[in-house]
């Protein structure tokens, strides 16, 4: 099919907008305008298809945008800003589904347009369909469905077994599909089993790194159907998104210490006691909680998952309102890996109106919870854990963490005195300069906020 020259112009400028709207999101600040952007460059890359002249299942193509257009926008609109992750997972899932049904398409059509076209055409059905059913176990355990991991025996072996198969059947596809459509049905019915097996182990405190992979696996995959359908949109679309998922993917192992290998085929968990942790954990009550920090002269506070589950983000605000009248100095410290997706804690301040310019992340702010008079910890657990520092037998051993330690008191709100996604215990927790005040995140964060005001 010969595509016109205007909807080819179109699609380029749809490309360069999708360019420039990920641009804007690489900052809090011009994020919105980039979502905005990318968002046009979207819509005239759709509207220019149905310029192509001679396009069949109108009909059904205007049908599926409006089911879909609509089921977005209702998610969309009721969806939480805690259960963002979630939701980040399964888009993306739909997106990678989206890429392997191009391909599968285009092999029952058996209108593969030469080597190159069907080697792409596999690839990017095997890492859709990877990114597809690992993206919706992605969702299922950071929506709860999902509430530990399973481990399969022989993990290890059944992956590359597993990979090994998809692989082959990969190139059987290529050498002798359509004549055998069996191989296709069995190609896929692999590759789906392959990101569901692998995703299975993974815990939550390496999901953010799951979920920016999967991105850049999506990525990939719209970018290789894009060649596979002659659509330089899909193309350039699919290798801006692979190209920021990679990279991003990197930060955040980096981020962790921990190479992608070791993420996927060797999950976080306690394989040791570890070195014996020493003291006793000590309880604080909230006014005494907000005594210290009202009469601090800096206060670092560092947001975890717990803070979201809690849906505390507008009461942490308000109580940081508080102090900020009674000339404390307040800052959010932001681990890279916090929550559960890539800025995942950076978002949910940002919607409670916390400005920018309170928000720092790791290497910004480390040095200074020396001078912090009170370290605050809202849900934070592996991130601050010092065992990080001083046990090599410990899984989290190497993984850069904030130093919330080194503040002169830390109070650590925490709905329990249970160990963080890695299966350890937190050694910060037993050390004298720290006070655990127990309770969900919002109603204690609301029981500071009435003590602060009492306090004028």
């Amino acid at each position: 099919m010969t595509i016109p020259v205007y909807v080819q112009g179109a699609w380029f400028i749809g490309a360069l907008l999708f360019i420039f709207g990920l641009k804007g999101m690489s900052s809090p600040a011009s994020a919105r305008r980039g979502i905005v952007i990318a968002g046009y460059g979207m819509l005239i890359a759709i509207a220019a298809v149905f310029l192509i002249p001679g396009l069949l299942n109108l009909g059904l193509m205007l049908l599926a945008l409006v089911v879909g257009g609509a089921l977005a926008w209702i998610s969309g609109k009721k969806v939480q800003m805690t259960d963002m992750p979630q939701m980040v997972a399964i888009y993306n899932g739909m997106g990678g589904g989206a890429a392997a049904a191009i391909a599968a398409v285009e092999f029952a059509k058996g209108e593969m347009h030469g080597l190159v076209a069907t080697i792409l055409a596999v690839l990017g059905a095997l890492i859709g369909a990877v990114s597809f059913t690992g993206s919706c176990v992605a969702w299922a355990k950071l929506q709860g469905v999902l509430k530990k991991a399973w481990r399969l025996p022989a993990q290890n072996a059944v992956n590359v077994v597993l990979a090994l198969a998809a692989i082959a059947l990969g190139v059987a596809v290529v050498i002798l599909a359509p004549q055998q459509p069996e191989l296709v049905i069995a190609f896929f019915v692999v590759a789906l089993v392959l990101g569901l097996i692998v995703t299975l182990p993974i815990g939550g405190a390496d999901m953010p790194v799951v979920i920016s992979l999967f991105n850049a696996f999506t990525g990939l995959a719209v970018g290789f159907e894009g060649y596979v359908l002659g659509n330089p949109a899909l193309i350039i679309a699919g290798i801006v998104v692979g190209a920021a998922g990679t990279l991003l993917t990197q930060l955040m192992a980096k981020a962790m210490n921990r190479p992608l290998s070791n993420i996927l085929f060797t999950p976080m968990v306690a394989a040791s006691s570890g070195e014996a942790i020493t003291g006793t954990m000590k309880e604080v009550g909230a006014i005494d909680a907000a005594a210290m920090m009202r009469y601090a002269s800096k206060v670092i506070i560092v947001p975890g998952y717990g803070m979201a589950v809690a849906h505390a983000q507008h009461k942490v605000w308000e109580m940081t309102a508080l102090l900020e009248e009674a000339g404390v100095e307040v800052k959010f410290a932001i681990h890279p890996v916090a929550g559960r997706m890539p800025g995942h804690m950076n978002v949910l301040l940002a919607e409670a109106g916390v400005p920018y310019d309170k928000i720092f992340d790791l290497e910004e702010i480390n040095g200074e919870f020396g001078q912090a008079d009170v370290a605050l910890i809202i849900g934070a657990n592996d991130v601050v854990n010092p065992t990080a520092r001083t046990d090599k037998s410990s899984p989290i051993y190497g993984m850069p963490i904030l130093n919330a330690d080194h503040a002169q008191n830390v109070i650590v709100i925490k709905r329990g005195k249970g160990t963080g996604y890695s299966g350890i215990e937190n050694a910060l927790f037993y050390t004298d300069n720290c006070r655990m005040l127990y309770g969900d995140a919002q109603p204690m964060a609301g029981e500071i906020i009435q003590h602060l005001k009492s306090m004028g």
